[in-house]
């Protein structure tokens, strides 16, 4: 849809990604064995890549901050006079 809305031909896409006009058919009708480094090169073009950082940023990582909170100890002692020694 981004590339339509800049009406912008699937071939000069293409080069401008420098792949493939098939590649691009098959990025663009959702084929999930498109590589990745196609997908960030598309974003590229369109000057998106943030969108890419913000899928891997950690803190939106949802499943991944469940797992660290589930580590958490459950109980936590208070501190003790020795563990103060500096």
């Amino acid at each position: 849809m981004a590339r339509r809305r800049r009406k912008l031909p699937q071939r000069l896409m293409a080069e401008r990604m420098l792949v493939s006009v098939q590649t691009l058919q098959r990025l663009e009708a959702g084929d999930a064995t498109v590589g990745l480094a196609v997908l960030a090169s598309a974003l590229h073009v369109f000057g998106m890549t943030q969108r890419l950082a913000e899928l891997v940023a950690p803190d939106t990582d949802r499943t991944g901050i469940s797992e660290d909170l589930a580590r958490l100890p459950k109980t936590t002692h208070a501190v003790s006079s020795d563990e103060l020694d500096f």
